[in-house]
């Protein structure tokens, strides 16, 4: 059935881009591991690049589901981000992340994988402003960026170190963050509107 062969060589290729990354699998590794032959293939996807962007775009949608499904299990603060890296850090199949990944190997920003990789972190840049809009930060956009900042070193940190520690060493320097903005904003309202 066409649908299960694409859905094959998607599986396929984002285990592989992930594990080793995405200029080290080729074309014939995945049709190898997939059991999808080279027709096709070629009939779902035009060429690897086109494969790169769809296993991408999957990924993308379900990583940010999974963040706001673990989000929401922790309580649903801004800083609940934090504990559910440390739940994936703590996974044995971590590799980073492969959005990170993706624009590493693919530095060329018009790049279609490398768009796509810049998206996501936009979306999630985007996801944790909501958190923080919700939890009542004044300016959420600056902040949110601060997070992710956060969020992307301690993936990385998490990696090299091969521990979930790194996740709460973000986390309390965010909390710092947050506390800074509650008192900026606390500092602002008892100034009053003549304090300028």
């Amino acid at each position: 059935m066409p649908v299960q062969a694409r859905e094959r060589l998607l599986r396929t290729a984002e285990e592989l881009f992930y594990a080793d990354g995405i200029r080290a699998v080729g074309v014939e590794r995945i049709l190898g591991e997939s059991g999808v032959g080279r027709a096709s293939f070629y009939r779902h996807f035009p060429g690897k690049d086109d494969l790169v962007v769809a296993v991408l775009e999957g990924r993308d949608v379900r990583w940010r589901a999974w963040l706001a499904e673990r989000v929401e299990a922790q309580g649903g603060g801004p800083l609940a981000v934090f504990d559910a890296l440390a739940e994936r850090f703590a996974a044995a199949d971590f590799r980073g992340c492969a959005f990170i990944n993706t624009m590493v190997e693919s530095a060329d920003p018009d790049s279609a994988a490398h768009r796509v990789a810049a998206g996501h972190k936009a979306a999630v840049i985007a996801y944790v402003r909501g958190l923080l809009a919700a939890d009542g930060v004044s300016e959420p956009g600056v902040l949110a960026e601060h997070f992710v900042l956060l969020m992307d070193g301690a993936i990385v940190t998490a990696l090299r170190e091969r521990t979930p520690d790194a996740a709460d060493r973000a986390r309390r320097v965010a909390a710092a963050l947050l506390g800074a903005a509650d008192r900026a904003a606390a500092g602002a309202d008892t100034a009053g509107p003549g304090a300028r």
